[in-house]
């Protein structure tokens, strides 16, 4: 059962467009359709797109994006999608926030593990890789990393990657690496989809992420997995959701 809608933080947005084209996975062609507080007639720009997924069921010719006015006038793109429209209302694809959102998932204990904390330590080196956030309680370090998950599949299984990803792969095996030498060791997943039952690494996408997935869970690596929904301007915490049944 979700609890009552906690608000996270507010990401404003300032006009609507529709997706003409995505020449690269960094850009796209829109045509905004609607400036917000203004009449004015639509237009064809160049948008960043801040997410390295896929996005295939969010991102395509004619779907409603919301979009962000960028405040440096020197980029080549004017724009910043902020959310892309589907079934479950605005999806938040803007992976330039999850670490605002995981900052308060952390400092409002949402997850057992999170409890008691002295010290929170945003971007650490473990390895070979920096780690999303490590935390300290009393003598315990505790490695985060943090991955933002948009797809959601027919039975409504919230599922990561949507695109293979090495670095994502090379994330979680320090952590299992963080765990065998003492330490303890957190995947915080944002679920950005209200519809989403469960979680579960997508194994058709990338087995090597799901192997690991599974290796990090054998080694003793928590998971907490989160939803959140953007309604209005604003994100809201709706819950924690499980790992879905024989995902393994």
């Amino acid at each position: 059962m979700m609890p009552e809608k906690e608000v996270v933080i507010e990401i404003p947005w300032d006009a609507e467009g529709k997706l003409l084209s995505r020449p690269n996975r960094f850009l796209g062609v829109v045509d905004i359709t609607s400036i917000s507080g203004s009449s004015a007639d639509t237009q064809e720009e160049k948008v960043h797109i801040h997410d390295p997924g896929r996005l295939e069921d969010l991102l395509y010719p004619g779907n409603d994006l919301l979009l962000k006015k960028a405040i440096n006038t020197n980029r080549k793109t004017g724009w910043d999608v902020i959310a892309a429209k589907a079934d479950d209302g605005w999806i938040l694809i803007n992976s330039a926030f999850h670490r605002k959102i995981a900052e308060w998932a952390i400092r409002n204990e949402v997850c057992p593990y999170l409890e008691g904390l002295d010290s929170i330590a945003a971007e650490q080196k473990f390895g070979d890789s920096r780690l999303d956030f490590l935390l300290g309680k009393g003598d315990t370090k505790i490695w985060v990393e943090v991955k933002g998950c948009t797809l959601i599949d027919d039975g409504r299984r919230a599922i990561f990657p949507d695109a293979p990803t090495l670095r994502g792969r090379r994330h979680v095996e320090e952590l299992i690496k963080a765990v065998r030498s003492g330490d303890e060791a957190l995947l915080l997943i944002l679920v950005f989809r209200s519809d989403a039952q469960c979680f579960a690494p997508n194994g058709v996408i990338d087995p090597d992420l799901a192997a690991v997935f599974r290796d990090a869970i054998d080694a003793g690596v928590k998971v907490c997995t989160l939803v959140f929904s953007y309604e209005g301007m604003e994100i809201i915490y709706r819950g924690r959701i499980p790992l879905c049944d024989g995902w393994k």
